[in-house]
């Protein structure tokens, strides 16, 4: 019946911030994940969700047209159960329903099918792509979608559904996005590292946001010095201009959110800059340097290593 599929996604700059107004610089990966809906006869959606290794590790079934829960299976190593992670899935069908009133309303039954192109820990979009992808089938307008049943910035969504890097503003939750050319000359030299770890957003959110309450002049300024950065990120050929404003940029969040930077945690010895995105302590790190870059990271235990070229998707969606 259809086929979609959506963009995973990168912060570069703008973590925190954004959900103030700052504009963000954010990419689209070549990593994602479809969906796959084929009409059944009957009046239930049988749910299937897929890793990257092609391994069933959700199954759900809803019986329509009300989107009731029948009965979940969950298969996972990480957090969450199947009543939670099915529950969550059934308030974001639930609310595309709402958006769109004809979405699942019919007798007619589905089956759908989910595959991820990452893992899961990585922490590229899970969420995002997922609920992009529903928003596809259901017709439905993808940041009312997010907004409805979930909350953040949305730059998640803004990368789904691109092809090329964006520039995100949130204000009263109204998203401008504008694309722009990031293929920066010592691309060669950019590396993402993931951490082995998976760190939970909505708490440097909340650690971010009572700091602001009791310092908000200075995190304006910040803000706006921010949001230069992010311009100011795409226009440079200098990999040791680009250096400087990440070392800038980590100042500023390490001071807003009251947390030492990565590379003084871990990466101390590190001879050139290393980048958090996204939230602080998990997923992946941006990390410059040259070819001997990713012995050094895997000699501190870090075996996920990858050059720009195999993670950013290129401005032609390839």
């Amino acid at each position: 019946m259809g086929q979609f599929y959506s963009n995973g996604k990168l912060l570069l700059t703008g973590e925190y911030v954004v959900l103030d107004g700052a504009t963000a610089l954010a990419v689209p990966t070549r990593f994602g994940q479809d969906l796959i809906v084929d009409r059944i006869q009957g009046d239930q959606l049988i749910w299937s969700s897929f890793t990257v290794e092609d391994i069933c590790w959700f199954e759900a079934v809803f019986d329509l047209p009300r989107i009731r829960l029948a009965n979940a299976t969950f298969t996972s190593d990480h957090e969450g159960s199947q009543e939670l992670i099915a529950e969550i899935l059934q308030g974001i069908l639930q609310e595309a329903q709402r958006l769109n009133p004809n979405f699942l309303g019919s007798d007619q039954g589905f089956r759908v099918k989910t595959h991820l192109q990452f893992p899961r820990s990585w922490g590229l979009g899970s969420s995002s792509t997922l609920i992009n992808n529903i928003a596809q089938w259901a017709r439905v307008d993808a940041f009312s979608l997010l907004w409805n049943a979930f909350s953040g910035s949305g730059y998640d969504i803004a990368c789904a559904r691109n092809d090329m890097p964006v520039f995100y503003t949130m204000n009263d939750r109204k998203p401008k996005i504008d694309t722009t050319h990031f293929d920066p000359p010592f691309k060669e030299q950019l590396y993402f590292v993931h951490l082995n770890q998976k760190q939970n957003s909505r708490d440097g959110i909340r650690r971010y946001q009572e700091r602001r309450s009791s310092s908000h002049s200075s995190f304006a300024a910040y803000i706006l010095r921010i949001s230069n950065i992010s311009q100011e990120m795409v226009k440079t050929d200098s990999l040791s201009d680009f250096e400087k404003l990440i070392a800038e940029h980590e100042a500023m969040i390490a001071s807003m959110i009251g947390l030492p930077r990565i590379k003084d945690v871990f990466f101390a010895d590190y001879a050139s800059e290393i980048k958090s995105l996204g939230a602080w302590g998990g997923d992946f790190v941006l990390a410059t340097g040259d070819s001997s870059t990713p012995e050094y990271f895997r000699q501190k235990g870090f075996d996920t290593i990858l050059t720009y070229a195999e993670m950013i998707l290129g401005h032609d969606g390839s």
